[in-house]
């Protein structure tokens, strides 16, 4: 048997892998285009980003390998994944249509892309097989850059433009527009002295004795300060009152201090007499 008949040759080992791995790539990346939570979505890519990691690691692409695990799956994914948490995608905004006739272009960008793609594999052959020891003799890095520089350096190139064109996109779809002009610094000051609370609200805790939400911070008199509740729990009555014990406290501390003082005041001539 030949060089090229053995390394073209596929073993049982190779063959279970790849048909265990091929379903649960198929399987992740039917769920990212079918799951309903944009959140379910992005696990289901990551997890394909993962068996494409164990694909080229298999076959001697081992810079692909780790590459494609910690920059592709442990960065852009993770980040994707944690910028949806925290936004939040919800199934209604992709409802509205922001651009009219978009969705049309989208099916025949579709349609056009899955009509090349059939014909590239219709038109697919493998006529020579060098095997890994000879794409890799210079060092998997070096024979990927060299491929990338000279062979395939406009794929590339355009590949780096979509990239960025994506990127500006997407920048340009999460910019809101105000809704109102912002105030300048005059009508500010103005404002301010008119009364208006333009500055940020008081940070809960000021003399307060509780670490709840729906508990008021206490202003120095013994009042509640309805600036350090939310004003929504505030119009539902979930609000808890505790200026009573404080009122209460603050008063017999006055009650104190007035005993404190006469007390004073009765020893002072008598400590002046005696001297």
């Amino acid at each position: 048997m030949s060089l090229a008949a053995v390394a073209s040759t596929t073993s049982t080992g190779e063959a279970v892998q790849f048909w265990i791995l091929a379903v649960v790539a198929v399987a992740g990346a039917l769920g990212a285009v079918l799951m309903k939570k944009a959140v379910h979505s992005a696990l289901s890519l990551a997890g394909t980003m993962i068996v494409l990691a164990v694909f080229y690691l298999a076959n001697g692409a081992y810079f692909l390998g780790v590459v494609q695990i910690v920059v592709y799956t442990g960065a852009i994914m993770m980040l994707f994944l944690f910028v949806v948490m925290l936004v939040g995608v919800t199934a209604a905004d992709s409802l509205k249509e922001t651009i009219r006739g978009q969705r049309w272009l989208a099916g025949l960008c579709v349609l056009g892309f899955g009509v090349l793609l059939t014909a590239g594999i219709a038109n697919a052959s493998l006529r020579d097989f060098n095997g890994l020891g000879q794409a890799n003799a210079g060092g998997n890095v070096q024979g990927l850059a060299a491929l990338i520089f000279t062979k395939y350096v406009f794929a590339f190139e355009i590949t780096g433009a979509l990239l960025i064109t994506a990127a500006v996109g997407a920048m340009v779809l999460t910019h809101r527009e105000r809704t109102e002009r912002a105030a300048t610094q005059r009508e500010r000051s103005t404002a301010r002295v008119r009364g208006a609370h333009l500055p940020p609200l008081p940070a809960p805790g000021v003399y307060a004795r509780h670490n709840a939400v729906d508990v008021p911070g206490l202003l120095p008199d013994g009042t509640p300060s309805e600036l350090t509740v939310n004003a929504t729990l505030r119009a539902r009555g979930q609000v808890r009152d505790v200026s009573g014990d404080a009122l209460a406290d603050l008063a017999a501390l006055e009650q104190r201090s007035e005993k404190w003082l006469e007390r004073r005041k009765d020893r002072s001539p008598s400590q002046g007499g005696a001297q």
